[in-house]
C-alpha cells in the first residue's frame, strides 16, 4: 500500500508539473522554472518564521510569491534594457537562495534541514504523512495536494486556453483581441510559482525543473498541434514518472532523480529516432 501511494504521488506530480509545462516550453521561459525552485526555499523559510508552522498554507502562498518575485523582477530588469539573456534570472534567484540559507542558519538552528530533501526532493519521506479517515488508510496527504495542484492547472488552461494560445504565438495579436497578455502572463507564471512550490517536497529546488519542462520539450519535436503536443506531454511525464519511481525503488535512490533520469532517455531517444527518420526521408528524395 505504501509503494503504491508513493508510485500514485510520482504519477500526479509529474502531470501536475508537466501541464502547465507545455507553454512555459513554448514561452521559452524554461530557466524561469530554476529561478523559482529556488526563489521557493527562502519563501518557505519566511512562511515558517511566521507561522511557526511547516503545514501551514501561507507556506505555500509565502513560497508562491517569492518564486512570483524573481519572474517579475527578472522581467523588469530585461525591459530596462541594462542586462540582456538570462542575467537578471542569474542575479535574482542566487541571491534569494542565499537568503534562505542565511535566515535558516541564524533564525532556524533549532529546525533539522535535510539539505539532500531541499536540492533534491523525497517523495518517499513525504509519503510518511497518511491521511486517514474513519480508520482507512487513504494514502499519502501529499497526494491530495498535488491532485489539487492538477485539478487547478487543469482548470486554468482549460479556461483561458484560447487567450493562452494567442499570447503565446503571437502577443500583438492577442492584445489587438483584447486579451490582457501582461495580467494573463502574470497569472499563469502565478500559477506556474504554486505549483513549483506544492511540488518542492518532491523535486527540491533542482530536479523541478526536469518535470516541468523535459516531457514538453520531448514532446515538442514531433507534435505538430496544440492537443497533441498536451497528450503526448502528459504520457511522458507519467511513463517517466512510473519507469523513474521503479529504478529508484531498485536502486534506493531518490524518486525524483530516477524520474529526471529516464525523462532525459525519453527526450535523447525521441530526439534520435526524429533525426534518422528526417535523415531517411531526405536520403529517399530523388535529385535531379
Amino acid at each position: 500500500m505504501f509503494i503504491l501511494g508513493t508510485l500514485l504521488l510520482a504519477v500526479v506530480t509529474a502531470l501536475a508539473c508537466a501541464l502547465p509545462g507545455v507553454f512555459v516550453v513554448l514561452r521559452k521561459k524554461s530557466m524561469v522554472v530554476d529561478g523559482i525552485g529556488h526563489a521557493v526555499f527562502p519563501g518557505i523559510v519566511v512562511g515558517y518564521l511566521l507561522t511557526r508552522d511547516l503545514n501551514s498554507p501561507l507556506l505555500v502562498l509565502g513560497a508562491a510569491l517569492a518564486g512570483l518575485l524573481v519572474v517579475l523582477g527578472a522581467d523588469w530588469l530585461s525591459k530596462t534594457r541594462m542586462i540582456a539573456g538570462d542575467a537578471p534570472l542569474g542575479l535574482i534567484f542566487p541571491a534569494l537562495f542565499a537568503v534562505g540559507v542565511i535566515l535558516v542558519s541564524s533564525r532556524l538552528t533549532d529546525l533539522h534541514l535535510d539539505t539532500h530533501v531541499v536540492l533534491v526532493g523525497d517523495l518517499n519521506l513525504a509519503s510518511f504523512d497518511r491521511l486517514v479517515v474513519g480508520g482507512v488508510d487513504l494514502g499519502p496527504s501529499y497526494l491530495y495536494v498535488m491532485l489539487s495542484v492538477l485539478a487547478l492547472n487543469a482548470v486554468f488552461l482549460v479556461a483561458f486556453y484560447p487567450q493562452l494560445q494567442a499570447s503565446t504565438f503571437d502577443p500583438g495579436f492577442a492584445r489587438l483581441l483584447g486579451v490582457r497578455t501582461g495580467a494573463l502572463d502574470t497569472a499563469f507564471m502565478f500559477l506556474v510559482s504554486v505549483t513549483v512550490t506544492a511540488a518542492f517536497h518532491a523535486a527540491g529546488a533542482l530536479l523541478i525543473i526536469a518535470l516541468v519542462v523535459t516531457p514538453a520539450a520531448t514532446a515538442q519535436i514531433f507534435a505538430g498541434r496544440m492537443g497533441q503536443l498536451i497528450a503526448w506531454t502528459l504520457a511522458f511525464a507519467g511513463l517517466g514518472a512510473v519507469l523513474g519511481f521503479g529504478l529508484a525503488y531498485a536502486l534506493d535512490a531518490s524518486t525524483s532523480a530516477g524520474m529526471a533520469v529516464f525523462y532525459g532517455l525519453q527526450f535523447a531517444t525521441v530526439l534520435t529516432v526524429d533525426r534518422m527518420a528526417g535523415s531517411r526521408r531526405r536520403t529517399a528524395v530523388p535529385v535531379g
